[in-house]
């Protein structure tokens, strides 16, 4: 298998000066300083766990003899899916928000995994389940507006609305262009279902710092005043510099119940 990029594994991170560790492990954190004076961070660190369970974190999403993570099986109907049997989370977004990077990049440990990576918008056509260890189940989700799946609104909401199992779904928001109207859509399918959500802001690599805090700003203001279940924390990521992967491998051990909680408070 190929060897992971470095900063995929924390041991390496924890050895960068002090400002750069906190940009890749908290970058929302790294943002604060350019807020107003008085702005409230509240939102910026309700989900802040100490080292042991960044590292616990990390040992889930590195494979082992003893603990394999796979590839499990596609599906285009919910009768197709794998069975229910573990807690699972779902990634969701827009075609082109760079949802299967971002799961290679959560994946990057465990390089023997096959995560299909397109320069095709729209690469993702079906359900797609990871299976980590005895776990839980990771789900790549079909992308959603340019060429998405003639199917994918049945079988989207079938798969929410259906999969009891579901622990949280990851919407993912292209963190150079922000909030767009077709995820407005999937926030209102969320919301309806009364699905608990998290959002997610890729790419911040390529944005620039202004674009970056605007986009933070107004995502936080709509998920104030529009959600009711949706996490109130917004997750930042670059899965070309790693930054925000570890604390979003982080969260997703904590929503299916692999993390003692008071690490996670």
């Amino acid at each position: 298998g190929r060897a992971p990029p470095a900063l995929a594994a924390l041991s390496r991170v924890l050895r960068l000066e002090r400002s750069r560790r906190t940009g890749i492990v908290f970058p929302l954190q790294k943002l604060e300083r350019y807020l107003a004076p008085g702005a409230d961070t509240t939102r910026f660190r309700l989900f802040q766990p100490g080292l042991a369970a960044l590292q616990r974190a990390e040992a889930l999403f590195r494979s082992d003899r003893g603990h394999p993570i796979d590839y499990v099986s596609s599906a285009v109907r919910m009768d197709h899916a794998p069975p229910p049997a573990l807690p699972e989370v779902c990634f969701i977004g827009r075609s082109n928000v760079g949802k299967s990077s971002l799961i290679r990049a959560l994946f990057s440990l465990a390089p023997e995994v096959e995560v299909r990576v397109s320069k095709t918008p729209g690469h993702t056509k079906k359900m797609n389940f990871f299976k980590v260890g005895k776990y839980f189940t990771l789900v790549d989700m079909p992308g959603y507006g340019y060429r998405a799946p003639q199917d994918f609104v049945e079988m989207v909401e079938a798969y929410l609305q259906e999969r009891r199992n579901l622990k949280r779904t990851f919407l993912l928001v292209d963190g150079v262009v922000g909030l767009q109207k077709t995820d407005h859509i999937a926030v209102d399918m969320l919301e309806e279902f009364g699905i608990p959500y998290v959002m997610v802001l890729t790419k911040i690599d390529r944005a620039s710092r202004g674009v970056l805090l605007k986009n933070v700003l107004e995502i936080q203001e709509f998920v104030k005043e529009n959600t009711q279940g949706c996490f109130p924390q917004l997750f930042l990521v670059s899965s070309v510099e790693f930054s925000g992967v570890h604390l979003l491998r982080c969260f997703v051990a904590h929503v299916t119940g692999n993390l003692p909680t008071v690490e996670a408070s």
